[in-house]
């Protein structure tokens, strides 16, 4: 069995010695290994993990079998989760939705004490079905972990919920409206009021978290080679160009006989987005085509490149890069919403293997806890709003037992809110990395105290 590395087994012991922990290491860091190798050496009770469908198996299901292997274990899905947590598994793997299953049916948690979220930013959001059900069966577990490397890739307020899940209100409150109040700003913008984190929000939120959290980047605990993000400009035909002004300023297109409307400003940047990728929808949600000019250009990019992953947004992308490598004979996977969990996993093992030489992904469905370090280029048919999505995807390659020198790349058309979105998802991003760094800091401290 393969050692720790260093950093996994600091994070095991800060498990053990803390009931109640956050992980918010970087992803790639192995995190899912430190929960695996704590709970083989408390083991006092049955453990359930929630984490993405996508990652069941793919991540999870592999690694204890790698790691753990006398630990048994059992991936409950909503045609077998009845009998699956009636099993005798030490472990029960789910998705986070099962909560909602599990408040109905509380009696399956007999036995259990250990609770595991991956990816705790699926219950950020305070009410949702999803996070409320999962408020109400963490307090029915002695022992609470929750991780992820983008924790606040939005706001500040991300992180109250998952933190009320782990320690019940303790550090950031009960009450998330005194909470927001005290780490953000409020502000009307025309239409309803806006908040906004405040200067020190990262510092009040890390000094507040920093005994029950533990934090490595990536660069610090592994020799990663170099990792360069770069743009590729696609320019729209003057026909498309001029649709695309329409849009923007009218709010209608009319695209081959079909009247395209966007009312609302985020509908209409939606739209705009669309309408860059080669494809808008109509009010029937019919696809109507408009160029397809992009896809040649990340064609060329999959052809010059060993093992690429390439993100899309839109189906009418998949549908035209598939297609396209379906023509040229180009060995290809795709992961989206429609992927079942056995077919995920089948992809990316066919992928590391050297089988594929692209997979493409929705990062919705592809951004958390999968491992595809044979894919050295990761490339963005078309912008991501979702800064997590964005920085969880990019981290499929870049992440431990990558060997070479990997590249992101984005595709924008010139003079579009293509260019706009990936500047603000940097925006997004070092907000977010000004919070891990202090809480980077904070832990280094606690070590040497």
């Amino acid at each position: 069995m393969l050692k720790p590395f260093d950093h996994q087994t600091t994070t095991t012991e800060f498990i053990l010695n803390n009931k109640h922990c956050l992980i918010t290491s970087d992803p790639g860091t192995g995190k899912t290994r430190s929960v695996i190798d704590a709970y083989a050496q408390r083991r006092t009770g049955r453990m359930l993990v929630l984490a993405p469908l996508s990652i069941l198996e793919a991540s999870w299901g592999d690694d204890f079998s790698k790691f753990q292997p006398d630990i048994s274990y059992v991936s409950a899905y909503a045609k077998n989760r009845a009998s699956a947590f009636d099993s005798n598994a030490d472990v029960v793997l789910t998705n986070h939705d099962a909560v909602k299953w599990i408040t109905k049916n509380l009696r399956v948690l007999e036995g259990f004490d250990t609770l595991c979220i991956d990816e705790f930013t699926a219950f950020k959001n305070k009410d949702s079905q999803r996070s409320k059900a999962a408020a109400k069966i963490a307090e029915k577990f002695e022992y609470r972990i929750a991780m992820s490397g983008t924790p606040n890739s939005n706001t500040i307020l991300d992180i109250w919920h998952p933190t009320l899940l782990v320690d019940g209100g303790e550090r950031l409150g009960r009450r998330f409206y005194s909470f927001r109040n005290s780490v953000c700003t409020t502000k009307f913008n025309g239409f309803a009021n806006e908040w906004t984190d405040k200067p020190d929000a990262e510092d009040t939120v890390a000094a507040a978290l920093h005994d029950i959290n533990i934090r490595y980047t990536l660069e610090s605990c592994i020799d990663m080679p170099e990792q360069t993000v770069s743009t590729r400009y696609v320019d729209l035909s003057p026909v498309i160009y001029k649709q695309y002004l329409t849009l923007a300023n009218e709010s209608v297109l009319q695209a081959d006989g079909a009247v395209i409307s966007a009312i609302h400003a985020g509908a209409k940047i939606k739209k705009l987005l669309q309408l860059c990728t080669g494809c808008v929808y109509d009010g029937d949600g019919v696809q109507v085509g408009v160029h397809e000019e992009r896809y040649q250009l990340v064609l060329d990019l999959i052809k010059e490149r060993s093992h690429s992953l390439v993100a899309f947004n839109w189906q009418h992308e998949r549908d035209h890069l598939v297609a396209e490598c379906e023509k040229q004979k180009i060995k290809y996977g795709v992961i989206d919403g429609s992927t079942p969990p056995e077919k995920r996993k089948d992809v990316v093992d066919r992928l590391q293997a050297g089988h594929l030489q692209v997979v493409f992904c929705h990062p919705q469905s592809a951004g958390h806890g999968l491992t595809m370090t044979k894919a050295t280029a990761v490339i963005w048919a078309s912008p991501s709003y979702n800064a997590e999505h964005y920085q969880q995807f990019n981290r499929r390659i870049y992440r431990a037992g990558q060997t070479k020198r990997t590249e992101v790349i984005h595709i924008a058309a010139r003079y579009t809110w293509e260019e706009t979105v990936y500047e603000k998802l940097q925006s997004k991003l070092s907000r977010m990395e000004e919070l891990l760094d202090i809480l980077n800091t904070l832990h280094q401290q606690r070590k040497t105290a």
